[in-house]
Formats: C-alpha cells, structure tokens, sequence
C-alpha cells in the first residue's frame, strides 16, 4: 500500500568533481612533449522536478547524491561530466531549508537544483607557462554541495471538498470520481488527502481534492489543524459540503469560512458553491429551504448515498472551472491541466 505522504526530509549532496590529470606527453623522437594532463569532470547536480504523475511524496528517498566526475586523463582529455540526479517530486512541492522557502514548484517541468555538482580539478596542462615549461602541479575535485531539505505537499486540485467530520465529503468523491476514500459512521475517517478526477465528454478533467473534516479551532491547529488547512490554498474553488440533516446547517458553513479565514486571509472569498448533502433523509427536506434564505451563495441539495442531483453538481463544477480556465487565460497564465 503506498500511503499519502506530504512531508518529507530530504538529504541531497552534488557529485564529487574528478582530479586534474598528471601526466607528460612523450612518445619516440618527442621525449620531452611537455605536460598533458587533462582537467576533471565536474560532479553532477541534483535536481527535483515537478511531474504531474507524482501524487505524492512517498517515492523520495531520503537521500540522493550526484554521479562524480571523472579524472583527467593524459593527452590532455578531460574526464567526462557526472551524470544530473533527478528526482521527481508532485506538482505543487514547497521546497524549505531552515524554514525558509527556497523553492515553489507549481508548474509540471518545473526544475530547482538542490545541491551543485563540485567543479573538476585541473590537470598540470592547466599550468603550463613560458616560466614553468614542466608543471608537476594538479588539484583535486572540488566537493560536491550539501544540503539538509524539507519538501512539503499543498495539493493542486481544481476544487476543494470543505467540511465538517461526517459531512458527506468521502462518499460524495466516491459518487463523483473513482477515489476510494475510507468511509465510515465516525469522525476523522478520512486521515490524508485524497484527489478524485471529475472526467467530462469533451475529455476535459476536474480534480477534486477531498480535505480531512475540519472543526472549530482547526487555525490553531486543533484535530488535523495545520496539516490539512494548506491542502486548500491551492485550490482554485471551493465546494462547501454541509449536513442538511443537523439542525440549523448554515451555522456549519459561517464556521467553516471563519476557519479558513483564519488561517489565511482572502481564503473563504474564493469561487464557491455550498452542497447541502444527505438530502435522502427526512429533517433535510425542512432544512433546506431555511438554508437557502440565511446565505447567499448558491445551494445544490444532493445525496451521495443515492446519487440523487449529482448532475448539477456536475454542470455547476464544470461552470466554475470553465471561468477558472478563462480568467488564467485573461492573465497571460496556463491553467493547471490534470
């Protein structure tokens, strides 16, 4: 089983540079044909690059180190290049080092060189002058660079699933999507983020990404807090997923933008739509109506259970990432494709 894994400890050191060469070029008749050492070849780098298959951090090792450099040889041939490590990484990897970001890889090729390759010495050709005609003298390989890196995972999914414990948000991916989320009558089933492509006709892809439930205080990271409160900063839209069933359901939402406010300023004032689920039972039916008078956004009453109204959540999910993709176009920017 390959578990999600966001986080990850990364140890990464560039190739080690090859020694100059030592020699002196003599063959009959031309005995004293002078120095023909060559220089060394440079270590290689180690590069991380973004590759949209990568879902998740489980495949990175904890450490990587570059291919060395060749030596020098004689007849003044340099020693070959080390050969670049690169290692694959998700779509949208914050890359740390003592806490601070030195690298965001948000775009599929995206490259970031986490440790250089060291530079190759030089062989005693490189001394040669009208003062030393017979230079003994060559360096050795320069160390490769060495780093200590945190890589950490903010999930880039079109739509973020937002809700409380036992919402509805795992079952209603599984009824949208071919995710398989665990499912159960109790709180925090959901432990990792889950993503779920939407797959329309026109061979256009939705991804959903389902967010473990939230609960109040989750900005100071109570319950699952902080480690799943930055899945939703990359998500492009918001699908707010409330229990119809429970008495007064639009004091859930007020608390869930409140949360999300917290956390980080502008989030909740992202493109929304709020889904009222578990429309199949009874007290939802007297609910929804009291729902859709105390707030303003648009509401889809639906069951995941029985896949009653999945089709406008379809259409209207399609409606807000159709106008995602047009406003990225408008700046100049590609849209994120999955």
């Amino acid at each position: 089983t390959r578990y999600f894994v966001d986080h990850r400890k990364v140890r990464v050191v560039g190739g080690r540079g090859g020694g100059g060469g030592h020699s002196f070029y003599s063959e009959p008749r031309k005995i004293f044909g002078g120095p023909d050492g060559g220089n060394g070849g440079d270590g290689g780098h180690v590069i991380l690059k973004a590759d949209r298959q990568m879902k998740s951090l489980s495949s990175v090792l904890p450490f990587y180190q570059g291919f060395h450099g060749e030596k020098g040889g004689s007849k003044n041939c340099y020693g070959a290049n080390g050969a670049y490590v690169y290692v694959k990484v998700p779509v949208g990897t914050l890359v740390k080092e003592d806490g601070k970001v030195v690298a965001d890889l948000t775009q599929h090729g995206e490259e970031y060189v986490a440790a250089y390759g060291g530079a190759g010495g030089k062989g005693n050709r490189f001394f040669l002058s009208n003062e030393n005609r017979a230079p003994t003298s060559f360096t050795p390989g320069e160390p490769g660079q060495e780093r200590v890196l945190h890589l950490e995972l903010k999930t880039t999914a079109h739509a973020g699933l937002v809700g409380f414990p036992n919402a509805g948000k795992s079952s209603l991916l599984r009824a949208i999507s071919r995710a398989k989320p665990a499912v159960a009558a109790y709180p925090f089933t959901t432990l990792n983020p889950h993503v779920g492509i939407v797959h329309y006709q026109d061979y256009e892809q939705v991804a959903v990404a389902d967010i473990p439930g939230l609960i109040k205080g989750a900005h100071q990271n109570r319950g699952l807090g902080m480690a799943f409160l930055r899945h939703i900063e990359r998500c492009r839209f918001l699908l707010y997923v409330v229990d119809l069933s429970v008495s007064q359901p639009w004091i859930q939402l007020q608390d869930l933008k409140y949360e999300l406010e917290q956390y980080r300023k502008g989030l909740s004032e992202r493109p929304c739509v709020v889904i009222g689920n578990k429309i199949d039972l009874a007290p939802s039916r007297i609910n929804l109506p009291l729902l859709k008078e105390q707030i303003d956004d648009r509401v889809i009453a639906l069951s995941a259970l029985t896949g009653d109204n999945l089709e406008e959540l379809f259409l209207h999910l399609r409606e807000l990432y159709d106008t995602y993709v047009k406003t990225e176009q408008s700046r100049g920017q590609s849209p994120v494709k999955w």
